[in-house]
């Protein structure tokens, strides 16, 4: 890469991690150090929040103080690319956000970013039929790679890193390899093809090439010679035959099909020199599917089946195919599925998105349409708050950013076809595979979905699958038993899969005693000879229950009364009325059992069908006051959890009124902002969850505290259509209990949350009941907050007068009950609201008492705006040194607590400035800065800045210039 001038730093992650300022490489400190460099440049551009940071470096056993020692490299590193920055130097490389770090730099100035804008350009060139040019720009990415990505690093960050960008290496590579064979350059390639596929001898698609790169070299025997070499190591090492694709290519090559043979259209005409694009913000490559089952066995009917849907290897498809893998609950849906995905997963290099729909989930808790279409906009990069309201346009939005692309989506555990049918792709190229329990009669006769029903194991499979687990001499050794545990257990995969385990834990005990001990257990695994499989799963699952211990048991029991998709130890610690350390124990002996999976660590979920069981047993076993106890104890510790965050997230600002603690429940606490927000983070949808539990089973205190509590944390994180329906939720509970202080408060988060949306007239409704109802209850500070979140909504709303007239009062009543979360922000509104309206000296002393207040109690996010403000005033006055002073301050605190969009407006602020006053090439810097911000999440502004740079450019070229 040529650095952009003397002064401009570039990095390389594609070999060691280096970097340099114009020709002087730089000391980038210990490999720690430079493990946290990587982890900020392989995120270019988002935030990497310390705990990311601390697992990149030491993975699950960090050393006491590492977010010290974290905060302590960055300083480094600062010194070194910036080492201008404490002299009011106004580039910033590594910019402090609200909970960790970001890279803030071009993506040519990264030579992995380089190498994506070279690859994204080729692959738009190739499917223009542009060969050659593709072909060129892949070589030159290609080439930009020194060696082992991430070279020296320890760490896990470093080791996830180095095989995602060698996978990402290799693909780009099998692209250049076959691009060249399109141009007809065979002989060149077939020594590069050798060795790349001696050393993945697993990967089919280099195999496919080198066989074509040598038949079309007149070379045929070899070319079936590396078939019959490749068809050997896979099933030696994996016991899978080659797939479709090398197969048809053997037999075409056997047939001496004249179609392997050189189109005379190799796509070499002419074109203009490839140029590089211009920096871009690229989608993220989600790659979400699960781990696949190493003792995954037969099945292979069905597997040829999907592989049929899809075309030769290398071509597209030329429309949406949906498969649709219906079959009763544990037959093993979702292993094939995910088998399958990974199998054909390289063929979607774009990304492999994958949501449990939770059709079935007993709790009620299925996955909206609207939830799982946020939840892949998530995955795919798009920030929270330019995601638009309302399924149609989420929908919408979905589908534009898959056009084009390839990607592959696995829906598991869909409900019906109404839950699938928005998050389906809408064009060519990207694949939906879908698992229910029901038939998706919908998706078939409208969608064109290919439909397969999943059956039990045949009895040669399900012998299979006890061998993988339990090994071939034991099942040989009692070959009745072994036949009589296959027909108890129905051949279904579930079922097998808890009888494997329990033999596994006792390999001296003879097969015979367990098939014995299904038989005879609780007369209910009778029915295993029923064909009533519901009932055979129920039975096997009665028997891991009661071989449990009695606390175990008990706990297993209860974590049917949780509505969340997953569970943390303190949480079930709380559920249960245990102690942690208990807990683990007990959670240990349960994920030994195969009644639970830990699929995070310290996190928990239940199979479906365990989850039903457990509902079912609680119901039988635990009295209604031991339930209502549990689920009290569960949902307080989730509502003073979430309000020991509160005090973090939203310093200063009134706190929901807490309700007592029940017996035996322990909330978390925490030391710094980043455990708050970490905590919020990873209980989202469990939050979520226990507002909604809370409001339907009569509890609706807990269910507006909860939400009321979460303020901090969806204002934050612009989680808005969390934030409306948990709002809404809590406010309808409330108004069934007719719960008057519950319904001031939820009215307050509902207008909050309709603000974050920009439906200002809805939330004005809501604040004015909020109002009545604190002023019936007598609760002056309540009525406070109501009149300056009026003030501040019709200061949106352009309502001037009315903003001043509301927040004056609101000052009023805030300055007697010594409120100053609520003053400053007042005074910030009115200084704002005097300064559209021209009184300047109004808006200058009121903005400046903002100040005060602000830095009093610390309110830096607050004071970035004011700050703002104030040199807008300034700059309509014409004083432009004090208005530039005060912009850079602005941006300077917006860094400090992560607030990109008021970093964008600023910095488009300030190039006003600079423009009024003649300097546009200080102007260009600032609105070039901006653009780049506002397109990390595609803001509106990204136009308005487009339009002032192409009017900037074309002043500088028209008529008279220079």
């Amino acid at each position: 890469m040529e650095a952009a001038n003397a002064d401009s730093v570039r990095f390389a992650v594609l070999g060691p991690v280096r970097a340099w300022r114009g020709q002087q490489e730089l000391d980038l400190g210990s490999p720690q150090q430079r493990v946290v460099l990587a982890a900020l440049l392989l995120r270019l551009g988002r935030p990497v929040t310390l705990g990311e940071l601390i697992d990149a470096v030491w993975g699950e056993d960090p050393p006491k103080g590492a977010v010290a020692v974290v905060r302590t490299y960055v300083s480094r590193l600062r010194k070194v690319l910036e080492p201008r920055r404490g002299a009011g130097e106004s580039a910033r490389l590594l910019v402090s956000t609200a909970d960790g770090y970001l890279a803030d730099l071009p993506v040519e100035a990264l030579d992995f970013g380089v190498f994506e804008q070279r690859a994204a350009e080729a692959k738009r060139l190739r499917a223009e039929g542009r060969i050659a040019p593709a072909a060129q720009l892949l070589h030159a990415a290609l080439d930009g790679w020194e060696g082992v990505p991430l070279a020296g690093l320890p760490g896990p960050l470093a080791e996830s890193g180095r095989a995602r960008l060698t996978e990402v290496r290799l693909t780009a590579l099998e692209n250049r390899l076959d691009l060249d064979l399109r141009l007809g350059r065979h002989h060149d390639v077939v020594a590069e093809l050798a060795a790349l596929t001696g050393e993945h001898p697993l990967r089919e698609r280099p195999c496919r090439l080198l066989m074509l790169a040598l038949y079309r070299s007149g070379r045929q025997a070899e070319a079936l010679a590396a078939y019959r070499q490749a068809r050997s190591t896979l099933v030696a090492e994996l016991g899978v035959e080659p797939g479709t694709a090398l197969r048809t290519l053997q037999d075409r090559i056997l047939a001496a099909d004249p179609g392997l043979d050189l189109p005379q259209d190799t796509g070499t005409k002419p074109a203009p020199a490839p140029v590089t694009p211009a920096p871009a913000r690229e989608l993220a490559r989600p790659a979400q599917l699960p781990a696949d089952l190493p003792t995954f066995i037969g099945r292979s009917p069905e597997l040829e089946q999907l592989r049929g849907l899809l075309p030769g290897e290398g071509e597209l498809p030329q429309t949406v195919v949906i498969n649709a893998i219906a079959g009763m609950a544990g037959v093993g849906k979702t292993a094939l599925a995910v088998h399958w995905a990974h199998e054909i997963a390289h063929r979607f290099p774009d990304g492999q998105l994958y949501i449990n729909l939770r059709g079935f989930d007993p709790a009620g808790a299925t996955v909206p349409p609207e939830e799982a279409v946020r939840t892949f906009l998530d995955a795919l990069g798009v920030p929270a708050q330019s995601i638009p309201a309302g399924l149609d346009a989420q929908t919408g939005m979905y589908r534009s950013l898959l056009a084009e692309r390839r990607v592959l989506i696995v829906l598991d555990n869909a409900r019906d076809t109404a839950q699938v049918r928005p998050l389906l792709p809408g064009s060519p190229g990207c694949m939906a595979v879908v698992t229910s329990r029901n038939w998706l009669t919908g998706l078939v006769a409208n969608d064109g979905a290919h439909p397969l029903t999943l059956k039990p194991l045949t009895a040669e499979e399900a012998y299979g699958f006890l061998a993988r687990r339990l090994g071939e001499a034991r099942l040989a050794a009692e070959p009745g038993a072994c036949e009589e545990i296959i027909a108890s257990c129905g051949r279904l995969p579930l079922a097998l899969a808890i009888v494997a385990a329990r033999a596994a834990a006792h390999p001296d005990f003879p097969l015979s005693a367990v098939a014995e001990e299904l038989a005879d257990s609780h007369d209910s695994l009778d029915a295993f000879t029923g064909g009533d499989l519901s009932t055979d799963v129920r039975a096997i699952f009665s028997w891991s229950h009661h071989a449990l211990s009695a606390p175990a048991a008990r706990l297993f029991r209860l974590l049917g009364l949780h509505a969340g998709a997953h569970i943390s130890v303190p949480a079930a610690a709380a559920l249960g009325g245990l102690t942690a350390r208990q807990t683990r124990t007990l959670l240990g002996e349960l994920t030994h059992a195969h009644l639970l999976l830990e699929h995070l660590p310290g996190r928990y979920v239940l199979h479906d069908l365990l989850r039903v069981y457990a509902g079912e047993q609680v119901l039988e076993e635990e009295t209604e006051s031991e339930r209502n106890q549990a689920v009290e104890r569960l949902l307080s510790w989730y509502v003073h959890t979430a309000d020991a965050t509160y005090a973090f997230l939203a310093p200063n600002r009134r706190r929901a009124p807490m309700l007592s603690l029940p017996p035996h429940c322990r909330p978390l606490e925490f030391a710094t902002y980043d455990q708050a927000l970490e905590w919020c983070d990873g209980e989202r949808a469990n939050l979520v969850a226990a507002v909604h539990q809370a409001a339907s089973a009569g509890r609706p205190g807990l269910a507006w505290r909860l939400t009321a509590s979460l303020w901090g944390f969806f204002y934050l994180r612009s989680h808005v259509h969390d934030w409306l329906d948990t709002a809404r939720t809590a406010l309808d509970a409330v108004r069934a209990a007719q719960d008057t202080l519950g319904q001031a408060w939820a009215h307050g988060d509902v207008s909050a949350a309709l603000a974050m949306v920009h439906r200002y007239e809805e939330a004005i409704d809501h604040v004015r009941h909020a109002m009545v109802l604190h002023r019936d209850r007598g609760d002056l500070q309540g009525r406070a907050l109501c009149l300056g979140n009026l003030g501040n909504l019709y200061l949106q709303t352009g309502r001037l007068d009315r903003s001043v007239e509301y927040s004056r009062r609101s000052l009023m009543v805030d300055r007697y009950l010594k409120s100053t979360w609520g003053e400053g922000i007042v005074l910030l509104n009115l200084g704002d609201a005097y300064q559209r309206l021209g009184r300047f000296d109004d808006a200058m002393a009121h903005l400046e008492e903002a100040m005060t207040v602000l830095r009093t109690i610390g309110n830096r996010w607050v004071e970035g705006i004011t700050l703002d403000t104030l040199g807008t005033i300034h700059h309509r006055l014409g004083h432009q040194d004090d208005a530039i002073k005060h912009y850079y301050q602005a941006i300077e605190a917006h860094r400090d607590v992560g607030n990109r969009w008021g970093e964008g407006h600023t910095l488009g602020h300030l190039g006003d400035v600079h423009h009024e006053w003649g300097e546009p090439e200080s102007a260009r810097t600032s609105w070039r800065r901006a653009l780049t911000i506002f397109e990390e999440s595609d803001h509106p502004d990204a136009t308005r800045m487009r339009e002032r740079l192409r009017a900037l450019d074309g002043a500088a070229t028209g008529p008279g210039a220079g």
